[in-house]
């Protein structure tokens, strides 16, 4: 193995780089090994982190790389392609060919974002087709929003939408049809409730202009709001006897996820997870601050091992 270090961090996101800055800030030697491919790369900004609201996602991490290696961590870019345990920490193998050692392990590899099968819905994402209130509803504030109906929770999000702008459409598309007491509170509420298949998004000059149904019929919007089933990135944990687990709401379940524990410690010893890997519904700041939390979780646990080893070692001597 070419290199070692205290902690290898596979995940450049703001999960990864918090937790790395952390550990490095605390003289932990650090890797960061980034695939440079950030779920929220398509958004024009950052919302909702405290002095850094609306900052460009690749300018926010390009900040955070810099302040990783002016600590003294170290960052390289690709895939990590494996991991196994050895007698004194585990092996990861990088793309490139390399292998290094790390004590324990830092997993921020976040998720995956499986789209409706809706022509334009993709090429679209993280600008006119939206999942978050929080993320873009002000971005979208009064202006017509449809919602594509896909699970049991679309009611939910539309009346959710609502909150940011009168014109919210919901169409009904592939989800369950509402029941009495959900078209009372849509129709409360001003919601447009549209039946049929979705079939397409209208676009011009690039932006979304409306919702194509099966029956010819195009419904003027400016922005649809779906939601994704979102998938752990979670291949290499796999290696390591981590599986991921389901999380389901109402009966519907919106994605996988690695459980851990508050500070991001897994089931299996010396391996840590943070960011959306962990927490579905983390936004950036919250996966940041799980990131600082696992890294000094991480920190005490090699403390903790280097003062077993020492009183190891003075109660020989004596």
């Amino acid at each position: 193995m070419d290199e070692r270090y205290d902690v290898v961090v596979v995940g450049g996101g703001a999960a990864g780089l918090s937790g790395a800055m952390t550990l490095a800030r605390a003289r932990r030697s650090v890797l960061v090994v980034d695939a440079g491919a950030p779920r929220n790369a398509p958004a024009e900004g950052v919302h909702n982190y405290l002095a850094r609201e609306g900052t460009p996602p690749g300018e926010l991490l390009a900040i955070g790389r810099a302040e990783v290696t002016g600590y003294g961590g170290e960052i390289v870019e690709g895939a990590v392609t494996g991991a196994e345990r050895t007698d004194d920490g585990f092996r990861v193998e990088l793309g490139d060919g390399r292998s290094v050692h790390a004590r324990r392990l830092l997993v921020t590899t976040g998720l995956v974002d499986e789209l409706p099968d809706v022509p334009g819905v993709a090429e679209l994402w993280g600008r006119d087709v939206l999942h978050c209130p929080y993320c873009h509803g002000w971005e979208v504030r009064d202006r017509a929003v449809g919602v594509l109906a896909t699970s049991p929770m679309s009611v939910h999000h539309a009346l959710m939408w609502r909150q940011w702008t009168a014109d919210v459409t919901l169409f009904l598309h592939t989800g369950p049809e509402p029941t009495d007491e959900e078209r009372e509170q849509l129709a409360a509420r001003g919601i447009t409730l549209v039946e049929g298949e979705v079939v397409a998004l209208e676009t011009g000059g690039g932006r979304l202009t409306g919702v194509r149904l099966a029956s010819g019929e195009v419904v003027a919007r400016q922005a649809v709001v779906v939601a994704t089933r979102m998938t752990a990135r979670a291949d290499l944990l796999g290696s390591l006897g981590l599986e991921p687990a389901e999380l389901e709401m109402g009966g519907h379940v919106f994605g996988t996820y690695i459980p851990a524990d508050p500070m991001g410690a897994t089931a299996v010893p010396g391996v840590w997870v943070a960011g959306n890997v962990a927490n579905l519904h983390a936004q950036v700041i919250v996966a940041a601050g799980a990131g600082v939390s696992a890294g000094a979780a991480i920190n005490a646990d090699l403390i903790a091992d280097v003062t077993r080893r020492a009183v190891a070692g003075l109660a020989g001597v004596r």
